[in-house]
């Protein structure tokens, strides 16, 4: 079983999550891949970008493969695993279903307008320790994505918490009406979900010892 960690928007590999996973797998003699999804040029990255990176991965694996996804990660996870039978399993952490309509929500129609009029917006990254600029690509490419189907019955483990402000758990809860293989567990947190990641553990390693992961 191959395992690979995709990180949230605007983070990367080497934030908390990406370096704790990789320390505690690394402590079980298993390698995790950790991809940086923001590309060369962070300022245009899309959806259709960072699906790129993660099926060269795919594609260059002859095992199965189970995806760990974080916030964004975790909604590029359910893509590719329904159209990737080589993803056998993914473990999502907080996944960003609906991106598009939660993000244009969040920053709020006055700041949509001035985006979509100028073609650019600062925002914090938080790999980078500062802002950066993103092009408005991201929305016009994101608008393919939100019709998708995702009703591939998979292995899969979400965690989301209750008191996320940037993406609702009612979004998880709905998956599970797709994926009867779906598990989640809500725990009382925010979106990050750091202050409960080694519980996240705990679970990942109760998968870990599966017979699936052999």
């Amino acid at each position: 079983m191959r395992f690979i960690y995709l990180h949230g928007f605007c983070s990367g590999p080497t934030t908390f999550k990406g370096n704790y996973f990789r320390e505690r797998f690394a402590e079980r003699g298993i390698s995790l891949t950790t991809p940086d999804l923001n590309g060369a040029d962070f300022s245009r990255l899309t959806l259709s970008s960072q699906l790129g990176i993660v099926k060269q991965e795919l594609e260059n694996s002859s095992e199965p493969v189970t995806l760990i996804g974080s916030s964004m990660g975790g909604y590029l996870a359910a893509p590719l695993a329904q159209d990737h039978t080589i993803v056998t399993r993914m473990i999502l952490i907080a996944p960003a279903f609906r991106f598009l309509q939660r993000f244009v929500e969040l920053i709020g129609p006055g700041a949509h307008t001035k985006w979509r009029t100028s073609g650019w917006m600062p925002v914090e990254h938080y790999q980078y320790q500062e802002q950066r600029p993103l092009n408005y690509g991201i929305i016009e490419d994101a608008k393919q994505y939100e019709s998708i189907r995702l009703d591939r019955e998979i292995s899969t483990l979400m965690f989301h918490g209750l008191f996320d402000d940037a993406v609702p758990y009612s979004y998880s809860i709905d998956y599970l009406r797709s994926n009867p293989q779906a598990e989640l567990i809500l725990f009382p947190s925010d979106h990050s979900l750091n202050n409960e990641i080694e519980m996240m553990w705990r679970y990942i390693t109760a998968l870990l010892e599966s017979p699936e992961s052999c």
